[in-house]
């Protein structure tokens, strides 16, 4: 290890470590734009200067490696002349349109002008007129001029992507990031290149002008897009979720996430959400709405007084938590003595298939989860005889805790038609199911909390244990499967107290988030 001393503060480094890195590590602050700790060094915007002793000139932080006994500050005045000076060729062609800009209230140009600059600009000159508001892809659009050519994006997509979509053209002040001829920034992890721009040259067509960030919350939880299970942060407030952008994980992402991934926000949302529990006796009859902890209790009822307990059945899919897992499947072995429980597997042909950065072909993110309870428990029920059991009408109430995200299972209208074949089906969902706008047999729908509105494990495709976060109740009244097994086995106190926590009219918020709000959000 090398010894250094770094503001003051000694540190211990390992050899080959930069002072960039050191400072990043140790907490300590300094200034930068170009430098990214999952890219390559480009040494190109010349912030991140620091005073070396023995060293007449500033250097940067980012390429200069620590020695043996290395002193180095960026505190002195000679540093916070240098970057002020910096910044001020930054902003030279800079526009002024922070009242406009997507990243406002997170941008690195504003927050290094707060802490450095705050002078009194000397240039006369007319600013260079770059292009403004380029369409260079399906998700994102470019502003060159609010461009510093910190070269990020080119970079991303050069070592992590490996599309080189984007390069650095012309000379002088002239320069500018744009597509290459006869290209458009089309990859699955475009939209990487919006969450490392530190100007908002590079904003997200999903989320541009539909809110301030400054009206923002987040929450730390899991994507539930794919089995790989990226760490992210949602973002929401009061109307209801906005964001999904991903958090630094070594062992599963990285710095990244792919753009599919950003998509999964949409279907938490109140507008594509199962409000109520309803129930069609027949089709073509007229549905009754109820609570859905008063439809569940029906159900639960109805089960009990069943005399033929051969004829229940559960279908589980891979999206729920590895505590709902065990609760339904305890509470249907044990208290219902059946062991009819079947996954239902989406996509098994492309399940293995990876596209070699991130994105795994199994859609669900709690297979493995779910796969480790039905081992635990000797279940080992294959789906053919599901299919069997349904074809010969021996299945006289089937319940499915169906999935959230909808868009990944292709064959819905398919198995919905099977299931329709018993002569209840219980569907448990978050998201509305269109398939069952007009129900074949007698079917209660139960509305779901999404994954963004509890809290549990998921397992990803590694067998990686994680946790998901609850950030509000957009639908206070859902029920957790967990619920759900309790009222199944007749536990309704610990029900009334699961599905009552926290919930009141409308949708609960915690109280660290404010009422600012806006009614626009993304659209599937």
């Amino acid at each position: 290890m090398l010894k250094c001393t770094i503001n003051g503060k000694e540190l211990q480094v390992k050899p080959g470590t930069t002072i960039m890195e050191a400072m990043q590590a140790s907490g300590q602050h300094i200034a930068y734009y170009c430098w990214h700790p999952g890219l390559s060094v480009a040494g190109v915007c010349r912030l991140c200067m620091v005073e070396i002793k023995g060293n007449p000139r500033v250097q940067i932080a980012c390429n200069t490696q620590i020695t043996e006994g290395m002193e180095v500050n960026n505190t002195s005045p000679m540093v916070k002349d240098a970057v002020k000076w910096g910044l001020d060729f930054h902003l030279i062609n800079h526009p002024l349109d922070c009242p406009i800009c997507d990243q406002a209230g997170e941008c690195g140009l504003q927050d290094q002008y707060m802490e450095y600059g705050k002078y009194t600009p000397e240039m006369a000159e007319a600013k260079v007129k770059k292009h403004k508001v380029q369409d260079i892809g399906p998700r994102v659009v470019l502003d060159s001029e609010r461009c510093i050519l910190c070269s990020r994006c080119v970079r991303f997509t050069s070592e992590v992507s490996k599309t080189n979509e984007l390069g650095i053209f012309n000379r002088g002040d002239r320069s500018e990031i744009a597509v290459a001829p006869g290209k458009k920034l089309d990859n699955n992890y475009s939209l990487n290149t919006v969450d490392i721009c530190p100007v908002g040259a590079l904003t997200s067509k999903d989320f541009r002008f539909k809110q301030r960030v400054w009206f923002l919350k987040d929450v730390d939880t899991v994507c539930n897009g794919c089995s790989n299970g990226c760490s992210v942060k949602i973002y929401f407030n009061k109307e209801g979720v906005f964001r999904v952008k991903p958090v630094f994980n070594e062992k599963v992402n990285g710095h990244w996430m792919c753009d599919e991934g950003r998509d999964v926000y949409k279907f938490i949302n109140r507008e594509w959400r199962l409000l109520d529990a309803q129930i069609s006796k027949a089709s073509g009859s007229t549905a009754e709405f109820l609570l859905p902890e008063v439809a569940a209790q029906k159900v639960a009822q109805d089960l009990s007084q069943s005399s033929n307990k051969a004829g229940v059945a559960l279908v589980l899919t891979g999206q729920y938590t590895l505590e709902e897992y065990e609760s339904v499947v305890a509470s249907f072995k044990n208290n219902l003595g059946t062991n009819k429980i079947y996954h239902w597997v989406n996509n098994p042909e492309s399940f293995d298939h990876f596209d070699g950065l991130l994105n795994r072909g199994d859609k669900n993110p709690n297979t493995k989860g779910l796969l480790r309870v039905l081992e635990k428990n000797g279940i080992n029920a294959s789906w053919d005889q599901l299919e069997k059991s349904l074809n010969a009408g021996e299945i006289e109430t089937l319940v499915v805790a169906a999935p959230e995200n909808q868009a990944v299972y292709p064959e819905l209208q398919t198995k919905i038609a099977l299931f329709s074949k018993a002569k209840k089906l219980v569907w448990l969902s978050s998201t509305k199911t269109k398939q069952l706008s007009n129900p074949t047999t007698h079917t209660v729908q139960i509305p779901m909390k999404s994954f963004f509105e509890k809290s549990g494990t998921f397992i990803n495709h590694a067998g990686l244990e994680q946790k998901v976060h609850r950030g509000m109740d957009v639908v206070p009244k859902a029920l957790s499967l967990t619920a759900f097994a309790e009222i199944i086995a007749g536990l309704n106190e610990k029900v009334n107290r699961i599905v009552n926590e926290g919930a009141e009219t409308g949708v609960h918020m915690p109280k660290r988030v404010q009422n600012e709000y806006t009614s626009i959000r993304g659209e599937l």
